[in-house]
């Protein structure tokens, strides 16, 4: 009797015992999903990532946004580009482009007491160093400096890039040949250097010399063009005289890039490298409205209605928002036409 009393009384604490740990256990488990809960909550807030409702700092409002960007090199008016935007809550990057070369990355812009900084790594232009861009807002425009890394300055101002938003149905107006198949009439060059001359219908650039740049000036256009490039080649065409889709012996083995065949140079890549090869007669279907370009090379469309966000290297000017013309890259390689046709829209 005892032994069993004793049994009993040491289940009933047992029974006890448990039913305290499970109370606090049961405890520990909620202020535990409490804490938790509480710990996602403020990782949530942390976390919010909506670039549409991000918080520009004050004084990078004005800042932010593309700029036509016009350099003065010792007189001369050479084109660039600036690209400024926020990344996260208050580091501003972008991208430049220079009279010459690709876009190039910026990896951070300073800003500081209104004045902003960057610095980018030679491209084209070789040499070791770096190139330092200077400036700040003056009312609309930028003003500021471009230190080479070389070590000449060349002071430059920049305006708002226009956005070309168009609006409505496209009416096209009626088809105009630039090259008349017999020789240049319509058509000018960059310099004295032409290597540019017809033969049995073909328009020939026989090696690296002047650009050939229509006379007339065009807006929204559709252009049709028929053209041949060797192995090795490297040339393209330039709508309103600023915006390159490239001509080149691409390797096919490669993946599409903005430097390569039908790509808008350093901004835009093909979906593939549909070239038929060189010393093949290749085709361009080229829509341009407004910037919204499509791209359709030898029956495939390898761009379809993108928007180019500035100009490219080897643009004759930055003035977006007027008309300019077409031009045949001539300063890199050799390479043939046999077709360029126009289609203004009205």
């Amino acid at each position: 009797m005892c032994i069993n009393l004793k049994l009993k009384l040491n289940k009933t604490e047992m029974m006890k015992k448990s039913t305290g740990l499970f109370i606090l256990l049961g405890s520990m488990v909620s202020m535990t999903q409490i804490s938790c809960n509480n710990a996602n909550k403020d990782k949530q807030k942390e976390e919010v990532h909506n670039p549409a409702s991000q918080t520009i700092p004050e004084e990078a409002k004005g800042l932010i946004g593309r700029w036509d960007i016009t350099v003065d090199k010792d007189g001369k008016q050479a084109p660039s580009w600036l690209e400024v935007k926020l990344s996260g809550f208050n580091v501003l990057v972008g991208a430049f482009v220079s009279d010459a070369g690709s876009s190039r990355p910026v990896s951070h812009i300073k800003l500081n007491e209104g004045k902003f900084s960057f610095e980018i790594p030679p491209q084209w232009e070789g040499g070791e160093g770096v190139f330092t861009i200077q400036g700040e807002l003056v009312g609309e425009e930028l003003k500021g400096t471009i230190q080479t890394n070389k070590g000449s300055t060349f002071s430059f101002t920049g305006v708002k890039a226009p956005y070309l938003v168009r609006t409505g149905e496209v009416q096209w107006g009626e088809p105009v040949e630039l090259f008349n198949g017999t020789d240049l009439t319509g058509w000018t060059t960059s310099s004295d250097d032409n290597q540019w001359i017809v033969t049995e219908g073909v328009l020939i650039n026989q090696k690296a010399g002047a650009n050939l740049i229509t006379e007339q000036k065009y807006e929204d256009f559709k252009l049709l063009a028929e053209f041949r490039y060797a192995e090795g080649g490297n040339s393209g065409i330039y709508l309103r005289g600023r915006y390159e889709v490239q001509i080149e012996d691409s390797p096919k083995d490669r993946h599409p890039g903005p430097l390569y065949f039908g790509g808008v140079y350093g901004f835009l890549s093909p979906s593939e490298l549909a070239t038929l090869g060189p010393n093949e007669w290749n085709t361009y279907e080229i829509t341009l409205r407004g910037r919204m370009i499509t791209v359709v090379a030898n029956g495939k469309t390898i761009i379809n209605n993108q928007e180019i966000p500035g100009i490219t290297g080897g643009a004759l000017d930055s003035h977006e928002g007027e008309p300019g013309p077409i031009y045949l890259q001539g300063d890199h390689t050799g390479v043939e036409f046999r077709k360029i046709t126009i289609i203004p829209a009205k």
